[in-house]
């Protein structure tokens, strides 16, 4: 009987309580509370009425909807300086954005704003929200209001300068960096980010200089020695590129994009087995077949084995149709130009058996389609969700790469051009060498 009056006192008064916050704060979200206590009290009420102990299970849920977890509320507020309409606003924003109802998570974390404008949780909730829709202005005044709030947050902080990178505000967002990076300066997301500034205001200097400092912190990473390189090779110093390139490949053996690099600064050199070496290596990912295929044949002509050359660029051709016009108009492959099929032969030869794949697949798809979707909408949006950043990252070193590789192309075919242009310079000198000795003869 005591334990009765006591639970009944205590869980009347901490509803008591939480019906004074809904009032005095006008915040409807307690109402979820109120509604679990009351159903607490209302077990209570049901097993006073039977005279008789509910199970042990129904009597913890009792004690917990009714005590418990408005205790603990009660104690978060006063202690820990958290707020339960914002966390409700967040769970049920998260909610809505994780069931793909985009519109209704905005539209949720919007009006929480209008009650609670200076709430720095659901600012920078909001920032993450426009952030992923593209309204980048919308996002970086979102994030600007969570960084006014709460000074000591680096990591909103931090997102900030990834959404004016985004927008194109590279100034602002380099000065969000190196503010951050005064307080921790091994802080290697930062120095990502500050790398891919500087490559797109084409600083690569500055670049090489932020990576350099970084090694001190990350002496063993792999993207901190492949940045510096790529960034010498885009300052056309070659030698130290090699350098940086080679100590990329030692701590990555499987870094095969910094091996494809080797084999051209190689070819450039022309040190045709060293560069062979490496775009072999390099053709062991698959994204790089193509380009190694094409530097082996280019190669092979170099060394005089044109049926060598015609095999690999026909593989080049085969796994993309772009190669055949890059070959065309490459002055070095033309003993080879009519050797090599065209792409559209290679594609005939397999319309017939692409056409039945597909026609399967088709068919097993109109089967099945309805439970895939069901486990494909899940899938698709916890990749997403789980890896944002990854991708992101991803595609900046992609396009860093790309950049790079362009520029040793272009430098390759020049180098080449050069190359031949002194060879025959040196050999007009020796025919005019040769026939002023033969009339000093003649004399």
């Amino acid at each position: 009987m005591i334990e009765k009056i006591i639970f009944n006192v205590v869980a009347i008064a901490l509803f008591t309580v939480t019906f004074l916050k809904l009032i005095k704060k006008n915040d409807t979200s307690y109402i979820v509370v109120l509604g679990i206590e009351f159903i607490g009290i209302a077990i209570n009420f049901i097993e006073l009425l039977l005279s008789k102990p509910l199970a042990l299970f129904i009597r913890i849920i009792m004690y917990l909807f009714s005590i418990i977890l408005p205790l603990l509320l009660i104690l978060m507020e006063k202690f820990k300086n958290v707020n339960f309409g914002e966390l409700y606003c967040m769970a049920l924003a998260n909610i809505f954005e994780k069931a793909g109802n985009h519109e209704a998570a905005k539209s949720i974390v919007l009006k929480y704003l209008d009650k609670n404008k200076n709430s720095y949780r659901i600012n920078k909730l909001l920032g993450a929200i426009y952030e992923k829709e593209g309204n980048y202005d919308a996002s970086i005044s979102a994030y600007r209001k969570a960084v006014d709030l709460n000074r000591k947050d680096m990591e909103t902080y931090y997102k900030l300068a990834v959404v004016l990178n985004k927008d194109k505000q590279n100034e602002e967002a380099e000065s969000i960096i190196q503010d951050i990076m005064r307080q921790n300066p091994g802080e290697e997301k930062c120095i990502n980010l500050l790398c891919d500034i500087y490559f797109e205001q084409e600083k690569y200097k500055e670049a090489i200089s932020v990576c350099m400092s970084a090694l001190r912190y990350h002496p063993g990473s792999y993207d901190l020695y492949y940045n510096v390189a790529m960034a010498y090779t885009l300052i056309n110093d070659f030698q130290h590129a090699k350098e940086f390139y080679e100590k990329a490949a030692e701590i990555n053996s499987m870094a095969y994009n910094a091996k494809l690099n080797l084999g051209q600064i190689a070819l450039m050199y022309g040190d045709l087995d060293e560069a062979e070496k490496y775009f072999r290596e390099s053709m062991k990912k698959n994204e790089l077949e193509v380009g190694s295929y094409y530097y082996l044949s280019q190669i092979a002509l170099l060394k005089g084995d044109e049926d060598k050359a015609k095999n690999y660029m026909n593989v080049a051709v085969q796994l993309d149709s772009k190669v055949y016009d890059l070959m065309k108009k490459d002055p070095i492959f033309m003993p080879i130009r009519e050797k090599v099929e065209p792409p559209q032969k290679a594609i005939e030869e397999k319309v017939e058996e692409i056409e039945k794949i597909e026609e399967a697949e088709e068919k097993i798809n109109r089967q099945n389609e309805e439970s895939i979707n069901r486990l494909n909408i899940d899938e698709k949006r916890n990749k997403k969700n789980k890896s944002n950043k990854e991708n992101d990252k991803k595609a900046k070193i992609s396009k860093r790469e790309r950049k790079v590789n362009k520029h040793l192309a272009r430098t390759c075919i020049l180098m080449e051009s050069l190359s031949r242009e002194d060879l025959l310079k040196t050999k007009e000198m020796q025919e005019k060498q040769a026939g002023y000795e033969e009339k000093q003869k003649e004399q």
